[in-house]
């Protein structure tokens, strides 16, 4: 198993994110998305606007080269990308993806080899990978391929993950002589279990999308072809609803997963009565009396 897995993790450690070098051709657009215009272009992302509305924001993982490794370049662009799509108002969840060969092969493993204690210390290593679980606005991951190490902890920060029949998870970093540090094992314990989180943690072991879903890693799997598709019309769904209620729900739900349950029940209740503040509260169940569509303004 070690073999292998180093033999599959070389390619992805032989290239680091380059600072002037072309790129394979990007993905072609989705059907109806358009490519966002704020910030500067991204060398290793393609990020678009989709769905009926344009109320999605899709970001590719774009580093084929390197099987999708999450170097210290690719990590700033999806900041970035994700604090553009926070802060346009048009996109209501956002869905993060890769190739259908891999979501992420994990952290770039070059870039960390001469790395020192200090370095990683002063430097809080690491330490700007966690905007992604910041992020207000709901996030899919729809994971394709691979999911290793970085790749698993990306997913696991997402609030949903959709998986293709032929996506793998795991958390590999005992192979190289470390272990997770972007949250892999608080993560992946709480959505696992114990026993299965210490024997992928301490084993290396993969894990197939069918074996996560039964773990309760992933909610839905899907056909390679179709995953991207049903995580934008996931998001499509969340995106209807009011935005500042969704991201009071995903704070509530976040609560359940930081703090005791007691403290969660009292989140949960000072998000309940802040709704009653929202003019889409007052929408929602008036149009409910009313048996009519709900119109939500944000409000």
């Amino acid at each position: 198993m070690a073999a292998s897995l180093r033999a599959f993790l070389r390619p992805a450690a032989a290239a680091v994110c380059p600072s002037r070098r072309a790129l394979l051709p990007p993905p072609r657009p989705l059907p109806g998305a358009r490519a966002c215009s704020a910030g500067s272009p991204f060398q290793y992302l393609v990020v678009q606007k989709t769905g009926a509305r344009q109320s999605v924001g899709l970001v590719q993982l774009n580093r084929p080269q390197a099987l999708n490794a999450l170097c210290e370049g690719l990590m700033e662009e999806l900041r970035r990308a994700l604090e553009d799509l926070e802060n346009d108002p048009q996109v209501g969840a956002i869905v993060i993806t890769g190739s259908q060969k891999a979501f992420a092969a994990g952290a770039d493993i070059k870039e960390m080899q001469s790395k020192t204690f200090q370095e990683c210390y002063s430097s809080s290593f690491l330490a700007g990978w966690d905007k992604v679980s910041t992020i207000r606005k709901p996030i899919i991951a729809a994971v394709n391929g691979f999911a290793l190490g970085g790749g698993c902890e990306l997913a696991m920060m997402c609030d949903i993950i959709y998986a293709g029949e032929k996506a793998q998870f795991g958390q590999p970093e005992i192979l190289l002589g470390t272990i997770p540090g972007a949250g892999g094992t608080q993560r992946l314990t709480r959505a696992v279990g114990k026993s299965l989180a210490m024997e992928m943690v301490l084993t290396g072991d993969r894990i197939s999308a069918a074996e996560a879903k039964e773990a309760g890693l992933v909610s839905k799997v899907f056909p390679v072809e179709t995953l991207v598709d049903a995580a934008i019309a996931c998001a499509e769904k969340i995106a209807s609803n009011s935005k500042l209620v969704a991201a009071m729900a995903k704070e509530s739900v976040n609560a359940a997963f930081e703090t005791t349950l007691a403290e969660g029940t009292r989140t949960e209740k000072r998000l309940f009565y802040a709704t009653f503040a929202t003019g889409d509260r007052k929408e929602g169940m008036t149009a409910f009396v009313e048996k009519r569509k709900a119109n939500f303004t944000d409000s």
